[in-house]
Protein backbone atom coordinates (compact mmCIF):
# COMPACT_ATOMS: atom_id res chain seq x y z
CA UNK A 1 0.00 0.00 0.00
CA UNK A 2 2.68 2.14 0.26
CA UNK A 3 6.70 1.85 -1.31
CA UNK A 4 9.10 3.71 -0.20
CA UNK A 5 12.29 2.78 -2.49
CA UNK A 6 12.46 -1.03 -1.81
CA UNK A 7 10.82 -0.67 1.25
CA UNK A 8 6.90 -2.40 1.10
CA UNK A 9 5.02 -1.16 3.69
CA UNK A 10 1.17 -2.97 3.79
CA UNK A 11 -0.23 0.60 5.21
CA UNK A 12 0.29 3.97 3.94
CA UNK A 13 1.08 5.63 7.32
CA UNK A 14 4.08 5.51 9.50
CA UNK A 15 5.04 6.90 12.96
CA UNK A 16 6.62 10.14 12.41
CA UNK A 17 9.89 11.25 13.73
CA UNK A 18 9.33 13.64 17.04
CA UNK A 19 12.26 14.93 18.83
CA UNK A 20 12.14 13.58 22.60
CA UNK A 21 9.63 11.40 22.14
CA UNK A 22 10.22 8.66 19.34
CA UNK A 23 12.13 6.31 21.24
CA UNK A 24 12.85 2.64 20.88
CA UNK A 25 9.70 2.35 23.92
CA UNK A 26 7.40 4.67 21.59
CA UNK A 27 8.21 2.66 18.55
CA UNK A 28 7.81 -0.76 19.38
CA UNK A 29 4.18 0.20 20.89
CA UNK A 30 3.02 1.81 17.92
CA UNK A 31 4.16 -1.08 16.15
CA UNK A 32 2.32 -3.60 18.40
CA UNK A 33 -0.36 -1.56 17.03
CA UNK A 34 -0.57 -1.57 13.25
CA UNK A 35 2.35 1.24 12.38
CA UNK A 36 4.36 -0.43 9.40
CA UNK A 37 7.37 1.76 9.65
CA UNK A 38 8.74 4.10 12.58
CA UNK A 39 11.27 7.04 12.43
CA UNK A 40 14.04 7.57 15.29
CA UNK A 41 13.95 10.77 17.41
CA UNK A 42 15.97 13.48 15.56
CA UNK A 43 19.27 13.37 15.98
CA UNK A 44 21.92 16.38 14.98
CA UNK A 45 24.78 14.99 12.62
CA UNK A 46 28.06 16.21 15.04
CA UNK A 47 26.66 13.84 17.96
CA UNK A 48 26.24 11.04 15.24
CA UNK A 49 29.86 11.83 14.28
CA UNK A 50 31.85 12.32 17.51
CA UNK A 51 32.48 9.40 19.47
CA UNK A 52 31.10 8.44 22.39
CA UNK A 53 28.31 7.01 24.53
CA UNK A 54 25.78 9.30 23.02
CA UNK A 55 27.08 8.27 19.85
CA UNK A 56 26.62 4.56 20.51
CA UNK A 57 23.03 5.00 21.67
CA UNK A 58 22.10 6.78 18.65
CA UNK A 59 23.38 4.37 16.05
CA UNK A 60 22.43 1.43 18.02
CA UNK A 61 19.19 -0.27 16.50
CA UNK A 62 17.46 -3.35 17.82
CA UNK A 63 16.59 -6.55 16.40
CA UNK A 64 12.96 -5.85 16.43
CA UNK A 65 13.24 -2.19 15.59
CA UNK A 66 12.59 -2.48 11.11
CA UNK A 67 11.85 -0.95 9.13
CA UNK A 68 13.05 2.09 11.04
CA UNK A 69 14.24 5.53 9.67
CA UNK A 70 17.17 7.37 11.07
CA UNK A 71 16.66 11.54 11.34
CA UNK A 72 19.57 13.75 10.92
CA UNK A 73 19.87 17.49 10.90
CA UNK A 74 22.91 19.75 10.72
CA UNK A 75 24.28 22.69 8.39
CA UNK A 76 27.51 21.42 6.90
CA UNK A 77 26.33 19.09 3.73
CA UNK A 78 30.29 17.08 4.62
CA UNK A 79 29.47 16.59 8.46
CA UNK A 80 25.73 15.65 7.51
CA UNK A 81 26.87 12.99 4.80
CA UNK A 82 29.28 11.58 7.22
CA UNK A 83 26.98 11.10 9.94
CA UNK A 84 24.16 9.23 7.38
CA UNK A 85 26.95 7.27 6.30
CA UNK A 86 27.28 5.93 9.86
CA UNK A 87 24.08 5.45 10.52
CA UNK A 88 23.29 3.77 7.09
CA UNK A 89 25.76 1.47 8.18
CA UNK A 90 24.36 0.78 11.38
CA UNK A 91 21.23 -0.84 10.00
CA UNK A 92 18.60 2.01 9.83
CA UNK A 93 16.63 1.13 6.75
CA UNK A 94 16.06 4.52 5.76
CA UNK A 95 17.96 7.59 6.37
CA UNK A 96 15.65 10.86 6.60
CA UNK A 97 16.76 14.38 6.46
CA UNK A 98 15.18 17.40 8.60
CA UNK A 99 14.53 20.36 7.09
CA UNK A 100 11.38 21.31 8.98
CA UNK A 101 11.97 21.81 12.94
CA UNK A 102 10.91 25.49 13.62
CA UNK A 103 12.67 25.22 17.16
CA UNK A 104 14.25 29.31 17.21
CA UNK A 105 17.46 27.59 18.44
CA UNK A 106 17.75 24.91 15.72
CA UNK A 107 16.34 28.32 12.96
CA UNK A 108 19.57 30.41 14.72
CA UNK A 109 22.25 27.80 13.87
CA UNK A 110 21.08 26.97 10.32
CA UNK A 111 19.53 23.75 10.50
CA UNK A 112 16.33 22.21 10.26
CA UNK A 113 13.20 24.91 8.80
CA UNK A 114 15.90 27.46 8.20
CA UNK A 115 17.45 25.37 5.25
CA UNK A 116 14.15 25.59 3.64
CA UNK A 117 15.49 29.91 3.50
CA UNK A 118 18.65 28.79 1.81
CA UNK A 119 18.11 26.05 -1.13
CA UNK A 120 21.78 26.34 -2.03
CA UNK A 121 22.87 24.37 0.76
CA UNK A 122 19.94 22.89 1.27
CA UNK A 123 20.53 21.02 -2.40
CA UNK A 124 24.07 20.32 -1.71
CA UNK A 125 23.13 18.48 1.80
CA UNK A 126 20.59 16.30 -0.24
CA UNK A 127 23.36 15.93 -2.83
CA UNK A 128 26.06 14.74 -0.33
CA UNK A 129 23.72 12.10 1.73
CA UNK A 130 22.45 10.74 -1.57
CA UNK A 131 25.93 10.06 -2.10
CA UNK A 132 27.13 8.88 0.98
CA UNK A 133 24.56 6.41 1.86
CA UNK A 134 24.06 3.10 -0.34
CA UNK A 135 22.14 3.26 -3.44
CA UNK A 136 19.94 0.36 -2.38
CA UNK A 137 18.93 2.55 1.05
CA UNK A 138 16.32 4.95 0.65
CA UNK A 139 16.55 8.60 1.57
CA UNK A 140 13.88 10.94 2.30
CA UNK A 141 12.80 14.22 3.32
CA UNK A 142 10.78 16.10 5.62
CA UNK A 143 9.95 19.70 4.89
CA UNK A 144 7.42 22.21 5.99
CA UNK A 145 5.56 23.95 2.80
CA UNK A 146 8.21 26.96 3.50
CA UNK A 147 9.42 29.09 5.99
CA UNK A 148 6.99 31.83 5.84
CA UNK A 149 3.73 32.43 3.11
CA UNK A 150 5.60 34.71 1.06
CA UNK A 151 6.07 33.69 -3.05
CA UNK A 152 9.97 33.64 -2.49
CA UNK A 153 9.36 31.35 0.22
CA UNK A 154 7.03 28.93 -2.10
CA UNK A 155 9.92 29.07 -5.09
CA UNK A 156 12.16 28.00 -2.76
CA UNK A 157 9.79 24.96 -1.73
CA UNK A 158 9.19 23.71 -5.15
CA UNK A 159 13.05 24.15 -5.97
CA UNK A 160 14.14 22.06 -3.24
CA UNK A 161 11.07 19.77 -3.57
CA UNK A 162 11.93 19.36 -7.66
CA UNK A 163 15.69 18.26 -7.17
CA UNK A 164 15.42 16.16 -3.94
CA UNK A 165 13.25 13.73 -6.32
CA UNK A 166 15.62 14.58 -9.47
CA UNK A 167 18.89 13.03 -6.86
CA UNK A 168 16.88 10.43 -6.41
CA UNK A 169 15.28 10.62 -3.28
CA UNK A 170 12.51 7.95 -2.57
CA UNK A 171 9.77 9.90 -0.87
CA UNK A 172 9.47 13.82 1.05
CA UNK A 173 7.19 14.49 3.59
CA UNK A 174 5.67 17.84 3.84
CA UNK A 175 3.91 19.12 6.89
CA UNK A 176 1.19 21.10 5.89
CA UNK A 177 2.29 24.72 8.07
CA UNK A 178 5.28 26.81 7.54
CA UNK A 179 8.30 26.99 9.33
CA UNK A 180 6.65 30.44 10.84
CA UNK A 181 4.07 28.96 11.94
CA UNK A 182 5.36 26.53 14.07
CA UNK A 183 2.02 24.30 15.67
CA UNK A 184 0.23 27.68 15.68
CA UNK A 185 -3.02 27.70 13.03
CA UNK A 186 -4.34 24.72 11.20
CA UNK A 187 -2.11 22.59 8.79
CA UNK A 188 -2.69 23.62 4.66
CA UNK A 189 -4.15 20.59 3.32
CA UNK A 190 -4.34 22.52 0.38
CA UNK A 191 -0.89 22.69 -0.40
CA UNK A 192 -0.90 19.29 0.35
CA UNK A 193 -2.92 18.84 -2.83
CA UNK A 194 -1.08 21.19 -5.10
CA UNK A 195 2.38 19.44 -3.93
CA UNK A 196 1.20 15.41 -4.90
CA UNK A 197 -0.35 17.08 -8.08
CA UNK A 198 3.20 18.59 -8.87
CA UNK A 199 4.65 15.50 -8.05
CA UNK A 200 3.22 13.41 -10.47
CA UNK A 201 3.76 9.52 -9.42
CA UNK A 202 6.79 10.06 -7.23
CA UNK A 203 6.04 9.28 -3.33
CA UNK A 204 4.52 12.52 -1.18
CA UNK A 205 3.84 11.60 2.20
CA UNK A 206 1.24 14.36 4.36
CA UNK A 207 2.21 15.47 7.69
CA UNK A 208 -0.21 17.95 10.11
CA UNK A 209 -2.90 17.87 11.78
CA UNK A 210 -3.71 14.01 12.30
CA UNK A 211 -5.08 13.38 16.01
CA UNK A 212 -7.41 10.79 14.80
CA UNK A 213 -7.84 7.55 12.29
CA UNK A 214 -10.79 9.28 10.78
CA UNK A 215 -8.11 12.75 10.22
CA UNK A 216 -5.70 10.01 8.80
CA UNK A 217 -8.30 8.43 5.64
CA UNK A 218 -9.57 12.43 5.17
CA UNK A 219 -6.11 13.23 4.34
CA UNK A 220 -5.08 10.73 2.29
CA UNK A 221 -8.56 10.90 0.23
CA UNK A 222 -8.88 14.85 0.17
CA UNK A 223 -4.82 15.55 -0.82
CA UNK A 224 -4.24 12.42 -2.39
CA UNK A 225 -1.02 12.17 -0.94
CA UNK A 226 0.82 8.46 -0.83
CA UNK A 227 0.99 8.38 3.13
CA UNK A 228 0.81 9.89 5.78
CA UNK A 229 3.26 10.46 9.03
CA UNK A 230 1.40 10.53 12.39
CA UNK A 231 3.51 13.07 15.14
CA UNK A 232 1.81 14.39 17.86
CA UNK A 233 -1.32 11.90 17.05
CA UNK A 234 0.04 9.19 18.19
CA UNK A 235 2.15 10.30 21.41
CA UNK A 236 0.23 8.48 24.57
CA UNK A 237 -1.84 7.04 21.78
CA UNK A 238 -0.81 3.88 19.35
CA UNK A 239 -4.59 2.66 19.21
CA UNK A 240 -4.66 5.14 16.18
CA UNK A 241 -2.99 3.26 14.26
CA UNK A 242 -5.14 -0.06 14.63
CA UNK A 243 -8.23 2.92 14.06
CA UNK A 244 -6.92 3.77 10.97
CA UNK A 245 -5.95 -0.32 9.22
CA UNK A 246 -10.01 -0.74 10.36
CA UNK A 247 -11.32 2.35 8.63
CA UNK A 248 -9.00 1.94 5.44
CA UNK A 249 -9.87 -1.54 5.39
CA UNK A 250 -13.77 -0.66 5.36
CA UNK A 251 -14.26 -1.71 8.77
CA UNK A 252 -16.48 0.27 11.33
CA UNK A 253 -14.08 1.55 13.74
CA UNK A 254 -13.05 -0.17 17.14
CA UNK A 255 -14.51 0.96 20.36
CA UNK A 256 -12.09 3.12 22.28
CA UNK A 257 -9.29 0.93 24.07
CA UNK A 258 -11.16 0.00 27.62
CA UNK A 259 -9.24 1.39 30.90
CA UNK A 260 -7.46 -2.09 31.54
CA UNK A 261 -6.03 -2.14 28.36
CA UNK A 262 -4.91 1.37 28.41
CA UNK A 263 -3.10 0.58 31.58
CA UNK A 264 -1.66 -2.55 30.08
CA UNK A 265 -0.26 -0.47 27.38
CA UNK A 266 1.43 2.19 29.56
CA UNK A 267 3.13 -0.59 32.32
CA UNK A 268 4.67 -2.08 28.93
CA UNK A 269 5.76 1.51 27.71
CA UNK A 270 7.19 2.44 31.61
CA UNK A 271 8.82 -0.83 31.96
CA UNK A 272 10.74 -0.67 28.57
CA UNK A 273 11.35 3.25 29.37
CA UNK A 274 13.26 1.46 32.63
CA UNK A 275 14.52 -1.04 30.97
CA UNK A 276 15.97 1.28 28.52
CA UNK A 277 16.83 4.85 31.02
CA UNK A 278 17.13 3.21 34.42
CA UNK A 279 14.93 3.93 37.58
CA UNK A 280 16.39 7.48 38.15
CA UNK A 281 15.29 8.67 34.70
CA UNK A 282 12.54 7.19 33.25
CA UNK A 283 9.87 7.83 35.84
CA UNK A 284 10.46 11.48 35.33
CA UNK A 285 10.80 11.25 31.38
CA UNK A 286 7.59 9.04 31.34
CA UNK A 287 5.49 12.02 32.53
CA UNK A 288 5.00 13.43 29.34
CA UNK A 289 3.76 10.31 27.84
CA UNK A 290 1.54 10.05 30.91
CA UNK A 291 -0.12 12.99 29.87
CA UNK A 292 -1.23 12.37 26.78
CA UNK A 293 -1.92 8.95 27.76
CA UNK A 294 -4.48 10.28 30.46
CA UNK A 295 -6.32 11.77 27.42
CA UNK A 296 -7.73 8.65 26.44
CA UNK A 297 -9.08 8.34 30.46
CA UNK A 298 -12.70 8.64 31.37
CA UNK A 299 -11.37 10.43 34.46
CA UNK A 300 -8.71 12.15 32.28
CA UNK A 301 -8.35 15.53 34.36
CA UNK A 302 -7.59 13.31 37.50
CA UNK A 303 -5.35 10.91 35.82
CA UNK A 304 -3.16 13.97 34.16
CA UNK A 305 -2.72 15.41 37.50
CA UNK A 306 -1.67 12.31 39.04
CA UNK A 307 0.97 11.97 36.24
CA UNK A 308 1.93 14.95 36.89
CA UNK A 309 2.69 14.27 40.34
CA UNK A 310 4.76 11.15 39.78
CA UNK A 311 8.62 11.38 40.44
CA UNK A 312 9.25 7.69 41.35
CA UNK A 313 8.84 3.82 40.05
CA UNK A 314 6.86 3.61 43.27
CA UNK A 315 4.47 6.87 42.35
CA UNK A 316 4.09 5.18 39.09
CA UNK A 317 2.57 1.84 40.19
CA UNK A 318 0.12 3.73 42.42
CA UNK A 319 -0.98 5.48 39.88
CA UNK A 320 -1.73 2.57 38.05
CA UNK A 321 -2.91 0.64 40.79
CA UNK A 322 -5.30 3.35 41.53
CA UNK A 323 -6.79 4.78 37.90
CA UNK A 324 -6.05 1.32 36.23
CA UNK A 325 -7.08 -1.17 38.01
CA UNK A 326 -8.34 -4.29 35.77
CA UNK A 327 -10.52 -5.42 38.71
CA UNK A 328 -12.39 -2.38 38.82
CA UNK A 329 -15.74 -1.60 36.36
CA UNK A 330 -14.53 1.62 34.46
CA UNK A 331 -16.62 3.40 32.16
CA UNK A 332 -15.91 3.78 28.44
CA UNK A 333 -12.38 5.13 27.66
CA UNK A 334 -12.45 8.42 25.72
CA UNK A 335 -11.44 8.45 21.55
CA UNK A 336 -8.97 11.38 21.11
CA UNK A 337 -10.17 14.12 18.57
CA UNK A 338 -8.07 17.12 18.84
CA UNK A 339 -4.67 18.47 19.79
CA UNK A 340 -4.63 18.51 23.00
CA UNK A 341 -2.07 19.74 24.90
CA UNK A 342 1.12 20.89 22.64
CA UNK A 343 4.35 18.32 22.26
CA UNK A 344 7.22 19.74 24.87
CA UNK A 345 8.84 23.77 24.02
CA UNK A 346 11.71 23.01 21.79
CA UNK A 347 10.72 19.36 20.45
CA UNK A 348 10.69 18.94 16.71
CA UNK A 349 8.31 17.40 14.47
Amino acid sequence: MLQIGPLKLDAPFAQAALSGYSDLAMRRIARRFGAPYALHEVALDRFVTQRGKLRRRLLEVAPDDHPVGGQLMGADPEQFAAAAALMAESGFDVIDINFACPVRKVLGRSRGGFLLSDPPTAIEIMRRVRGAVPSEKPVTLKMRRGSDDSPESERNFFRILDVAFELGLAAVAVHGRSVRQRYVGPSDWGFLTRVKRHAGDRVVLGSGDLFAAGDMARMLEQTGVDGVMVARGCIGNPWIFREARALLAGRPLPEPPPVAEQGGVIHEHLQMALDLYGEKIAPRMMRKFGIKYSELHPSATNVRDAFIRTRRHADWLAVLDEWYDPGRTWPPGRRKTGPGELIAAGACE
